[in-house]
């Protein structure tokens, strides 16, 4: 398989199976750090989880009542903030090299579909 890299509007995620250290990328047009397969395994998975939580709280909350709902691994931690239907993300690695990125809510749901896809290819 080869290197993968899926971008969008203000966003964008990789995937290199074949690199030594950090198979996977997130980032914007700005920014961009390199992840172990452990650690994008872990954004993918609970970047879903939020979003799934929050479709969730739709019918729960006002219109115009903004949440914020945090997840959490060993090895990153992530916060979308937001009305359920259009949110940021932001996310700090917790392990080793320490990073932190975010995105805002309109780059939220190209990267979220793309996460969904990343290793399908």
């Amino acid at each position: 398989m080869e290197r993968l890299i899926k971008s969008g509007d203000g966003w964008r995620i990789g995937w290199n199976p074949n690199a030594a250290k950090y198979q996977g990328l997130v980032g914007t047009d700005d920014w961009a750090v390199e992840l172990t397969a452990a650690e994008i395994d872990d954004f993918c998975r609970l970047l879903a989880q939020l979003a799934d939580t929050m479709k969730q709280l739709t019918a729960e909350l006002m219109d115009e009542e903004k949440i914020a709902c945090e997840a959490e691994s060993d090895l990153l931690w992530m916060e979308v903030e937001g009305y359920p239907q259009k949110y940021s993300l932001r996310f700090i690695l917790n392990s080793g090299r320490c990073a932190e990125g975010k995105w805002p809510a309109s780059a939220v749901p190209g990267l979220l579909q793309a996460t969904r896809m990343l290793k399908v290819f």
